[in-house]
């Protein structure tokens, strides 16, 4: 069975303060970890306070980028080596805001992905389409290649252990949802992708999280779907109450 992962994304939201005053809003409230993994994803100016409260609870902290060299000059990037040492479990790539505001390449994303491996984080890798791509029926196509680009190169065992999280870019802050069916679509191609780059094994253990106006009142109709193991949620992981609403979906 695969465990659900319920990861927020505040992008470039909250500073520290604003950050413990959520974590004092979910301190004590989370599900137990052998249930759902709670995650947050927070700029790396937050990380500090996060991972302080994550060393007495259940909360599982994300990165939501790094630089695919471990350190140097290149000022500006964060660092997955230092993220590694802080602690921090996961690393956020491939979102369709780096893709598309910051032109990130599927070359990089994969470079990211070893690196974040190399100092044993992992990854959760986002892909997703356009709107223009789905009405031209082209998704699926669309989405296979960014998941063997994000890939390439990397061992059955890694990507057992990865997050892939599947955000249709015209569902991503527009209040649009993909169907739970949508979704258990995408999803599946990914797993069948998977298990055609590697193996069956490998293509059951990987995690897959749908992300798209992901809320309190559709994620259970999303989690019920058989190839729907989490979501990736960016303004509904803001408060406290909706975060706890969503990881404590079981109840």
């Amino acid at each position: 069975m695969r465990k659900p992962i319920i990861a927020g994304n505040w992008k470039m939201n909250k500073n520290p303060q604003e950050t413990q005053e959520f974590l004092d809003g979910i301190k004590g409230k989370l599900p137990a970890a052998d249930k759902v993994e709670s995650v947050i994803a927070a700029p790396a100016i937050d990380l500090t306070t996060l991972m302080a409260f994550a060393k007495d609870s259940d909360l599982k902290v994300a990165a939501e980028n790094c630089y695919f060299e471990d350190e140097g000059a290149f000022t500006g990037e964060t660092s997955p080596k230092a993220l590694s040492e802080m602690g921090v479990n996961y690393v956020v790539i491939g979102h369709s805001e780096r893709r598309g505001y910051f032109h990130e390449t599927d070359e990089d994303i994969n470079k990211k992905a070893k690196a974040i491996f190399r100092n044993n984080m992992l990854p959760i890798i986002c892909c997703g389409e356009s709107l223009e791509t789905r009405e031209a029926g082209t998704q699926n196509d669309w989405v296979v290649a960014q998941i063997k680009a994000a890939l390439e190169g990397l061992t059955a065992d890694q990507v057992a252990n990865t997050v892939i999280a599947y955000e249709p870019i015209w569902a991503i802050g527009t209040g649009k949802t993909a169907s739970a069916d949508q979704a258990q679509e995408m999803c599946h191609v990914i797993r069948e992708t998977v298990k055609d780059l590697y193996n069956e094994q490998t293509a059951e253990n990987v995690r897959i999280q749908y992300g798209g106006s992901v809320k309190p009142a559709n994620v259970k109709e999303l989690m019920a779907k058989p190839d729907i193991d989490g979501g990736l949620v960016g303004g509904a992981s803001m408060e406290p109450e909706s975060f706890l609403a969503l990881v404590n979906y079981q109840d």
